[in-house]
């Protein structure tokens, strides 16, 4: 079975996440978006030291999808740069896995 793969990015607000998220979930590019509001961001950008508040949002995909939902992110993300960073997954339940591949169409 295919390893589930983990995606991290950050967005101005909980509304735009949950959009761009449902559009992953509907377009079976993700088996689920967890949205997570409240963070505090410090960072560079363009020479100067910036603050925001942002949304943390954790993507629940596979490995094989990497490009096409790097692609459909940036295509929705409001942020001229958004962040994406793939966390691979060295182990999963094989329940959870099953379920993320089904959710994504791969095979189970």
């Amino acid at each position: 079975m295919e390893r589930p793969l983990l995606v991290y990015t950050t967005f101005p607000d909980a509304d735009a996440a949950l959009a761009v998220g449902e559009a992953l979930v509907r377009l079976r590019l993700a088996a689920c978006v967890n949205v997570l509001p409240g963070m505090r961001s410090v960072y560079a950008w363009k020479g100067a030291v910036e603050r925001a508040d942002e949304v943390v949002v954790l993507i629940k995909s596979r490995e094989t999808l990497a490009e096409p939902l790097a692609t459909a992110l940036k295509a929705r993300h409001p942020y001229e740069t958004p962040i994406i960073l793939y966390l691979p997954v060295t182990g999963a339940d094989p329940d959870t896995a099953a379920w993320i591949a089904e959710e994504t169409g791969g095979a189970v």
